[in-house]
């Protein structure tokens, strides 16, 4: 970890490579339109926003005179209902009529305009009947953004549900209890739970979005710096290595600009380890994700260490084995998740036998986001692996089939794009490729088999390049 105390220059250098500094304006004229904040990298953190009018300029095209005239109409409260709704999200949707009432200014058009910047922040989404966890570094603490628990899209945390358990993306409400419960500390534990949030739509597969980052105590003496280079510990992963500790360093080739070489690769919010728990009931979803890098799983487990994990409404007899565990959980976990930008499945998939009977169990994964090259390649078409000279392929995971109906989708017939449970791990590419400086596989069924016919497929890559 870099020691903020060093230099200021170092402190400003690293302001200048920190994501979203930059403030971004959104302004949306019309009551029935929609009104849209997004972060590619980071989380939303609003920073100011008008409902009402600040200027005879703003939203008048058509609009008479005598509506624009009042300049100074604003409606109390709206920065506090844009930060509950949008803060920590990576996106952000409402509609201007949420803010009608009461009316600020009769007889003056108004518009709705919001100014937020994309904060670099740990960012979790935990599917319904699962534990997040939060942590941080020793001597560091938590800082929660934002937290939202509902459902805002058909795609997350949906493996296994009925799609009428998934179709209200209209449903979400602030989660001011993980604030309540994890700021300060340096570790919580919080269940994605009705009984904790409430239900904001009985019969919706919901999930907790929460984005966090780890600080000093306020006590401490680096607090003089700027918040944004205060708020943020990081390293390089230049020599970071996927193996275990001992194992030789590995140099990454990316297509990143000399100033971000040389300042050692790339400068994040340090996330270093994430874990997953979710309680079994045959049903429930388990989702790993990686806003940036890919999935690589460290360890799982499929039974009970402990008689606290999962244990709300469960007699005591049903915890007592802390010693169960079903072989061979890791191994699966790393075959279908690794390589991967986000892996859902559920107890049932790694449930190949019953390790404690009458033990109520639970499915535990810890992994990281491993800076890798990623790209899907569409059926039909040739994937090309490329290493610099002097480098090597290695190959971290590669899926053949349909995980998604935005990929790969351009001119295909719909009922060729929905399956999207539609996706097996492949080691042909690790095989072919592997050892290698460059390498060309085709996307075909010839080569990866076809899991499922009638559906229109992709192979999914993540690989590094590093010395022999």
């Amino acid at each position: 970890m870099i020691h903020f105390s060093t230099t200021l220059a170092l402190a400003a250098t690293l302001l200048l490579l920190i994501p979203g500094v930059a403030a971004e304006t959104v302004v949306t004229c019309n009551v029935d339109t929609v009104h849209r904040l997004s972060c590619d990298t980071g989380v939303i953190s609003v920073q100011a926003a008008l409902y009402g009018r600040a200027d005879a300029e703003t939203c008048s095209e058509g609009i008479p005179q005598s509506q624009l005239a009042d300049t100074k109409c604003s409606q109390e409260g709206t920065v506090k209902v844009l930060q509950s709704r949008c803060d920590g999200r990576k996106a952000c949707e409402v509609s201007v009529n949420v803010f009608g009432t009461p009316n600020p200014c009769v007889g003056t058009f108004k518009y709705l305009q919001t100014t937020f910047t994309c904060l670099p922040a740990i960012h979790r989404v935990t599917c319904e009947h699962s534990l997040t966890h939060l942590t941080c570094d020793q001597g560091l603490i938590i800082s929660v953004y934002g937290a939202t628990y509902g459902r805002h899209d058909q795609t997350t945390c949906v493996y296994g549900r009925p799609a009428s358990e998934t179709q209200n993306t209209d449903c979400s409400q602030p989660g001011s209890s993980v604030s309540q419960s994890c700021n300060g500390k340096n570790s919580c534990i919080i269940t994605a739970s009705n009984s904790v949030f409430g239900d904001p739509c009985p019969g919706t597969y919901k999930y907790l979005e929460v984005a966090y980052i780890c600080e000093y105590p306020t006590t401490n003496p680096e607090t003089s710096l700027h918040p944004l280079i205060r708020q943020y510990k990081y390293r390089c992963v230049c020599s970071h290595s996927p193996h275990q500790p001992g194992s030789p360093a590995v140099m990454f080739s990316f297509k990143v600009s000399t100033m971000l070489l040389l300042a050692c690769s790339i400068i994040r919010a340090v996330d270093s380890t994430k874990k997953v728990t979710t309680c079994y009931n045959g049903d429930n979803v388990q989702r790993l994700s990686c806003d940036t890098g890919v999935i690589q799983v460290h360890s799982a487990l499929y039974g009970r260490k402990d008689n606290e994990t999962c244990s709300e409404g469960r007699p005591p007899r049903q915890l007592a084995d802390t010693t169960c565990s079903l072989a061979g959980t890791t191994a699966l976990l790393k075959r279908r998740c690794d390589g991967k930008r986000e892996c859902e499945l559920n107890p049932n998939t790694v449930r190949t036998s019953d390790p404690c009977r009458g033990i109520s169990k639970y499915l535990q994964t810890i992994y990281s986001c491993f800076p890798a090259i990623h790209f899907a390649t569409c059926e039909g078409s040739l994937a090309n692996l490329q290493c610099d000279q002097g480098l090597q392929i290695r190959v971290y995971g590669a899926d053949y089939g349909r995980r998604d109906t935005t990929t790969c989708i351009y001119k295909r017939p719909a009922a060729q794009v929905q399956n999207v449970l539609c996706s097996a791990p492949s080691p042909k590419v690790a095989e072919r490729c592997n050892g290698k400086n460059n390498c060309t596989i085709s996307a075909t069924n010839s080569v990866f088999g076809d899991p499922c016919g009638g559906t229109y497929k992709y192979l999914e890559v993540a690989y590094i390049c590093q010395y022999a």
